[in-house]
């Protein structure tokens, strides 16, 4: 694995944090986010075969700048949901058509709606977009719900797993049923399973694993057995690896490269060759071809514009790609 900095061309585009990166093709859609004084609506296409940035012209129903909100693709639409600016937070869905860059708001039948939310996640799976926790200014979140995307004109609501009790403990058995309540924690689907590690609710710094199966409604804690905090980090599915990248870990921002193997369900940290990025969170990553490509983010003090590609040795993540389960 080999870490470079990315030589980009094309309009200029402003540093950002707790924006929303997400690939459609071989173009990845950078939307929000906000830099030291300000949060933004613009939205830039980065092309990840030319490292080449636009910033289109859009039409429609814009979205409020927004930072910390979840973009998620469906098709060739984007998805944006929740998210918010200073005290504001927001649960409102908007979408995105890629193609004529058209923005525009479903209709949500049914009066079910998701609390207004940030920091929380979205992983798209058959026709339904799964959310799980966040913060809503007052206290972090740990429910699920789905949002039906069959039809992209009108979408409904539901709730799949309630909030809890603050500590998640079940008042009868005291066993732990489900994840603290959190919010910058990372969420990747694999089958039917929603993987969820680390993140914050504000006063601790998490580093466990969770999996929460959306055909049977269960949730599992995963026994890793060493462990590592974070919190505002990406974690991008390479084969049967989770390949989580910097985030802070509850005492500084980390520019580490770890991988989950999906199938032991263990930690592993590879040697990675290149000058590496400064250590940072709430950047943005997408795997395009064998690299996985980090944007932008924030280290404490400095907003960054930055592009970074690791590049991945293939043949080392691929060997147990083509069938794989979780066994939790």
């Amino acid at each position: 694995m080999y870490w470079s900095r990315c030589a980009t061309s094309g309009a200029p585009h402003t540093a950002l944090r707790a924006h929303t990166a997400t690939p459609v093709g071989s173009n990845v859609f950078v939307f929000g986010g906000c830099d030291a004084r300000a949060c933004f609506n613009e939205l830039y296409v980065l092309d990840a075969d030319a490292f080449y940035w636009s910033a289109p012209h859009v039409v429609g129903d814009v979205p409020v700048p927004l930072r910390a909100m979840t973009a998620t693709a469906v098709g060739k639409k984007l998805v944006v949901f929740g998210g918010g600016d200073g005290p504001a937070y927001y649960n409102d869905v908007y979408v995105l058509d890629t193609v004529n860059l058209r923005w525009s708001r479903p209709r949500i039948l049914g009066d079910k709606v998701p609390s207004k939310r940030r920091a929380h996640t979205a992983c798209l799976y058959k026709n339904g977009i799964y959310v799980f926790g966040g913060g809503d200014g007052v206290r972090a979140l740990n429910d699920i719900w789905r949002l039906d995307v069959s039809d992209i004109n009108k979408m409904s609501w539901k709730l799949i797993s309630a909030p809890s009790s603050a500590d998640g403990r079940s008042p009868v058995t005291g066993k732990d049923l489900r994840p603290k309540a959190r919010g910058y924690h990372t969420a990747n689907m694999v089958g039917s399973k929603l993987i969820i590690y680390g993140g914050s609710d504000g006063g601790e710094c998490f580093n466990d694993v969770w999996v929460y199966d959306v055909e049977t409604h269960a949730w599992k804690s995963v026994n890793v057995p060493v462990t590592h905090r974070r919190l505002s980090h990406t974690a991008t599915i390479v084969g049967s690896y989770l390949f989580v990248i910097g985030g802070h870990d509850g005492n500084e921002y980390s520019n580490d490269v770890l991988l989950l193997n999906l199938v032991t369900m263990t930690w592993d940290r590879r040697k990675v060759y290149g000058l590496p990025p400064s250590g940072r969170g709430y950047h943005g990553t997408v795997l395009h071809d064998s690299r996985l490509l980090m944007i932008g983010g924030f280290d404490g003090s400095e907003v960054f514009g930055d592009v970074w590609s690791l590049e991945l040795a293939v043949h080392a993540y691929y060997s147990q790609i083509s069938h794989f389960t979780i066994e939790v």
